[in-house]
């Protein structure tokens, strides 16, 4: 199996002293990954069946919140269940972290040992993440503005009014997406692509880039899922318009290795989508 130089070895990463100084970090960190490979506990399976999960759970909770509509009979059933995305996307996150759970405690690892350390003196990572946000926001937002120029020709464009912008929800709708479902969210994308797919990926395969570009690039589509609208100039410029922050978000966290900070940049991040989106 290649082994990574630029990284600790496996018994300086796993020694007492280590464990000791600054344990979450250990249990999740490359060399640990590298020994669990070794002895068998992590396979290409769980990274894999996590990766591609969240958005088949999108495509399912959407087709749920369908048949619904369908019983209501609406006239479109798909198009009426995709304005209702920050409700129905906690039965995501539910299916994902249910998953993660499953695969983590076959490594004998807690879900909490994917987030890391937190450190809140002097708020150190609230700060941090604000710094973060700084970088990754105008990427998204200069991203989102070149990907409709080039799939659409024009910006801006009124795209699918009342599913992706100015979404009208009843009140406890509006309630859950405006201050719960970015809560639970934004920590389960994080913990998803960031701290459980993307490290094993690179442990897996002996090397940092193919990890970051499968993460990346599944990362991105991803958000052309939330809702999914089929419609081709739709799928590609939301899948464009991602590549560039989620790249970051990669990176970062192997900078990191830790979550604590990207879980405050993305809850910022959030927040202010639901503001953009529903009226």
């Amino acid at each position: 199996m290649p082994v990574i130089t630029e990284t600790p070895s496996p018994s300086q990463a796993t020694s007492p002293r280590a464990l000791a100084a600054d344990p979450l970090p250990a249990l999740n960190s490359l060399a640990d990954l590298q020994l669990r490979t070794a002895d068998g506990r992590l396979s290409w399976t769980g990274p894999l069946v996590v990766l591609l999960s969240r958005t088949a759970f999108m495509l399912l909770a959407q087709g749920l919140f369908a048949a619904i509509f369908f019983l209501r009979s609406a006239a479109h059933p798909w198009f009426a269940a995709a304005p209702w995305w920050s409700v129905y996307a906690t039965l995501i996150d539910l299916g994902c972290l249910a998953l993660m759970w499953k695969f983590t405690r076959r490594e004998g690892l807690s879900l909490r040992a994917l987030i890391g350390p937190i450190r809140l003196r002097y708020g150190r990572d609230f700060f941090l993440g604000l710094g973060i946000l700084a970088v990754v926001c105008p990427l998204f937002v200069i991203g989102g503005m070149l990907a409709m120029r080039l799939v659409y020709g024009a910006y801006p464009v009124d795209v699918f009014p009342g599913i992706l912008g100015g979404r009208v929800l009843p009140f406890w709708a509006l309630i859950y997406s405006r201050f719960i479902w970015w809560i639970i969210w934004s920590p389960t994308e994080e913990m998803t692509y960031a701290g459980y797919v993307l490290p094993r990926a690179q442990a897996l395969s002996g090397r940092t880039w193919p990890a970051v570009l499968l993460v990346g690039f599944v990362w991105s589509i991803q958000h052309s899922f939330l809702p999914f609208l089929p419609e081709w100039h739709n799928f590609f410029w939301r899948s464009l318009a991602f590549i560039p922050g989620c790249f970051v978000f990669t990176l970062v966290y192997l900078r990191l290795r830790r979550l604590a900070p990207l879980i405050v940049a993305h809850w910022s991040m959030d927040i202010f989508a639901t503001i953009m989106t529903l009226q």
